[in-house]
């Protein structure tokens, strides 16, 4: 039997030397096999917790290595290098467009954006109104004065922010004057968490009826949802220029963490940042994810992009091979 696998184990790096994809973790594992690297640090938006930590247990199994995984709000994940100097081996947000704010060219060079997203409505079967609420209504039913809804807090999740921008569009699509002030008041402070994957634990309890969430986040959790229309729910390439439309501006300690995100499709993406204490094994994994590490996503219900988008300069050969061409910035 040994000889057998060792026969398949043969096959499968001869396999994999024949195609790009392979070369490039190949590449990337002799790079490992050199450095002795056995870690990987990796800080994550917490909507890609669970799709990657998925990822990384299938790395982690084949490459023997050990997982050190930090899940935040994608604004507060960033600000655990800018304000405290921690460096880890791999960086994911759920906004790519934090990188280019908040990151570059002090942290990272470049990021690669990787899978995508859209804003539904999550609730349960026990939500009021729960046999009510559509696609067409949804807003009455959340305006409702006995129903409670949640949201992310936007200075800390893309999520919380997304949601702010949805309102907004909310307003133009329906064409309904004052209609974002009165989604903003059905969700009072007391609904807002740090980041949205914190709302999914208040919609089990009933403390929620509804929460604004990503589509990946309802899935996983198993939770219903309220699919909005394509125009507002920032998952739709085609509806860029009316995405855009919107803007919501984030505060933060200093006026450089101060930033203004414009509506667009939401788009995750990572990189590894310079410094990295692992570099060796974090482009291992960075090849992996971008190779088959992508059916382990769409597994999870994250919709990973068929070919990854590089941006900016400096990325590893075996990366940009993997990817897109960029914009330079």
């Amino acid at each position: 039997m040994k000889a057998a696998g060792a026969v398949v184990g043969v096959i499968v790096l001869a396999l994999t030397a024949c195609s790009p994809e392979g070369g490039a973790v190949r590449e990337a594992a002799e790079e490992q096999e050199k450095s002795g690297e056995s870690v990987l640090v990796v800080y994550n938006a917490g909507s890609l917790a669970r799709p990657l930590r998925a990822a990384l247990d299938s790395f982690a199994a084949r490459e023997k290595i050990v997982v050190e995984q930090e899940s935040a709000g994608s604004l507060e994940t960033a600000r655990k290098l800018t304000e405290l100097g921690k460096i880890p081996d791999i960086i994911a947000l759920a906004d790519y467009e934090v990188f280019p704010q908040l990151l570059m060219p002090e942290f990272v060079t470049w990021y690669a954006r990787f899978a995508q997203n859209r804003m539904v409505i999550a609730y349960t079967d026990r939500s009021r109104h729960a046999s009510e609420i559509t696609s067409a209504n949804w807003w009455e039913v959340l305006l409702r004065r006995e129903v409670e809804v949640g949201r992310s807090n936007p200075a800390l999740d893309p999520a919380g922010y997304r949601t702010l921008l949805v309102f907004q569009l909310a307003e133009r699509h329906y064409k309904d004057h004052g209609l974002k002030e009165r989604l903003m008041r059905s969700t009072p402070a007391r609904n807002i968490r740090p980041k949205e994957v914190d709302l999914v634990a208040l919609l089990q309890a009933r403390e929620l009826d509804y929460a604004w969430e990503y589509e990946s986040v309802a899935r996983a959790a198993g939770l219903r949802f309220v699919q909005l229309p394509h125009e507002i729910d920032l998952g739709s390439p085609e509806d860029s220029a009316f995405y855009a439309l919107a803007s919501v501006r984030v505060p933060g300690k200093t006026p450089r963490d101060t930033v203004t995100f414009r509506g667009e499709p939401v788009v995750y993406a990572f990189s590894i940042p310079v410094g990295a204490p692992h570099k060796a094994v974090a482009q291992r994994f960075a090849s992996y994810l971008m190779s088959e590490g992508k059916a382990v996503l769409r597994l999870n219900h994250l919709p990973a992009l068929e070919r990854p988008v590089l941006v900016g300069k400096g990325a590893p050969a075996g990366i940009a091979a993997l990817a897109g061409e960029g914009v330079e910035r």
